[in-house]
């Protein structure tokens, strides 16, 4: 990869700000469709992808650490292509299904009182981990970005200092997407 920190520049934010855009606007609209399956599949295999990322990060890190260059790029390289993914079956997911909300046992579109006291002080775990992962997943890919583009171009200084912060952020993003999941599914609908 030939350095280019301009054009690597705007298209690193241009990406990062389509994709949070995206996000934003997308999370907000429901495609009224009858698929013949159940659409929270998608947030499955978003769940599943965030695993395997996790994984990828964990064996990266080792990599780096053994000195094996050549394979810490590869499982970082599909870390990435697998975070691509994730995107994909997050933006199906919500498009398809609109919005969850965390108690609603009798899936009403509500969360009443009565709900709110069934489920407890662990909304507020989840809505503590929800919050920091939505926040963090869009300030973090920017760095991701970032720290990629230095990495490929040589520039291993500097790719180290970025992914001192980036890294621990990624796999925080990662793990907790997969939490999430596991917390949030029992009250899907359908």
């Amino acid at each position: 990869m030939i350095k280019n920190d301009k054009k690597a520049h705007i298209l690193i934010w241009i990406f990062s700000a389509i994709v949070f855009a995206a996000v934003v606007i997308l999370d907000k609209m429901t495609l009224p469709m009858q698929l013949g399956f159940n659409p929270h599949i998608f947030a499955m295999l978003s769940a599943a992808v965030n695993s395997i990322v996790s994984i990828l990060l964990i064996v990266a890190l080792i990599f780096v650490k053994q000195k094996n260059i050549a394979a810490h790029k590869k499982t970082m390289l599909s870390a990435m292509v697998l975070s691509i993914l994730f995107l994909v079956f997050y933006i199906a997911h919500h498009l398809l299904t609109g919005e969850t909300h965390y108690g609603d046992m009798n899936h009403d579109g509500l969360v009443s009182d009565d709900e709110k006291v069934a489920v407890g002080m662990i909304r507020y775990v989840y809505y503590f981990i929800i919050s920091t992962h939505i926040t963090l997943a869009g300030i973090v890919m920017p760095f991701v970005l970032y720290s990629a583009y230095r990495a490929l171009i040589g520039e291993i200084p500097q790719h180290k200092k970025l992914v001192r912060y980036t890294f621990p952020i990624w796999l925080y993003v990662a793990i907790t997407g997969v939490v999430v999941y596991l917390m949030i599914s029992p009250y899907y609908i359908g």
